[in-house]
């Protein structure tokens, strides 16, 4: 099955759809999709499980970043069950990315996202 990568570049592609849906209804739609139902996320700021913390997770990013968004940068690079990922958060307005990042996820045999090792490269000053 050479689907091994599409498999990796689908679960990010999901994985950003949640990061940026912005209604609540649509965010909690779009978690269900990318994580499994005991999936973890953990980065700096956050350590928690299950699709209800990972949505307010995201929606305090929304609070804290109104009017931005996540894009990936370059290609995912996945084997087996992990990939990882570089990604920015970028202004719809100005274009400007004052935040950047690197991800880890594994997957579950179904390819929804068991766990997000997530890294910040670049953080505004202050924050």
């Amino acid at each position: 099955m050479p689907a091994n990568t599409d498999r990796h570049e689908s679960a990010v592609a999901r994985y950003f759809e949640a990061w940026n849906a912005a209604e609540p209804e649509e965010l909690a739609k779009a978690v269900a999709a990318a994580w499994a139902a005991d999936g973890g996320y953990t980065d700096p700021l956050a350590d928690v499980s299950g699709h209800e913390q990972i949505t307010a997770v995201i929606a305090a990013a929304h609070e804290q970043f109104p009017g931005f968004a996540f894009r990936l940068l370059g290609a995912v690079d996945g084997h087996h069950d992990t990939a990882r990922f570089s990604w920015e958060l970028v202004s719809q307005a100005d274009g400007s990315a004052p935040v950047a990042g690197f991800d880890v996820i594994t997957l579950d045999a179904d390819g929804r996202i068991r766990s997000v090792l997530g890294f910040l490269d670049r953080v505004p000053a202050g924050a």
